[in-house]
């Protein structure tokens, strides 16, 4: 009996996920799959070039997801100098022009995720954070990892949602 809700729940869980994105879901013996959702890949001059094979965001239906953001100097593609105030404000300024790409604003951010080298700066970082954060921040999780690519101190990442 145990295993039977377990597998209702996942099967509801993933329909929510796929209508939460904007698709429509079926649900048939136990497997989930959607329909007319599209993915929209979201690029800005604005922000720093990404740094591997991936996307700064995509948009599916209402909700965008944009890439972890470093704070790379949009003119240069490097690390911005300073420590760990301006690489956080150039992060943020990143991950805004993405998100203005599809004139969504931080705002609309619902979910965020910062890795940090050093949990010793939350207090910096969590200063310029509340700054760009001001009104109905997004929840947050905050982790300190052991390295970050291009020579990195943080990383955000966000999830937001606009009007569909």
């Amino acid at each position: 009996m145990k295993s039977s809700r377990k597998q209702m729940g996942r099967r509801a869980l993933l329909g929510s996920v796929a209508v939460a994105a904007g698709g429509s879901s079926a649900v048939l013996l136990g497997q989930s799959t959607t329909r007319n959702i599209k993915k929209q890949v979201i690029e800005s001059s604005k922000a720093a070039k990404p740094i591997g094979p991936y996307s700064q965001g995509i948009q599916v239906g209402n909700l965008i997801f944009v890439a972890g953001e470093k704070g790379l100097d949009v003119k240069t593609g490097k690390i911005v100098s300073g420590g760990i105030e301006p690489e956080t404000r150039q992060a943020l300024e990143n991950i805004r022009a993405i998100l203005a790409e599809v004139g969504a604003s931080l705002d609309d951010a619902v979910a965020s995720t910062v890795h940090m080298i050093d949990l010793k700066e939350f207090p910096s970082m969590n200063k310029v954070y509340g700054e760009y954060f001001r009104h109905a921040p997004p929840g947050r999780t905050t982790v300190e990892v052991s390295a970050l690519p291009a020579g990195a101190r943080i990383e955000i990442t966000i999830v937001a949602a606009v009007a569909a």
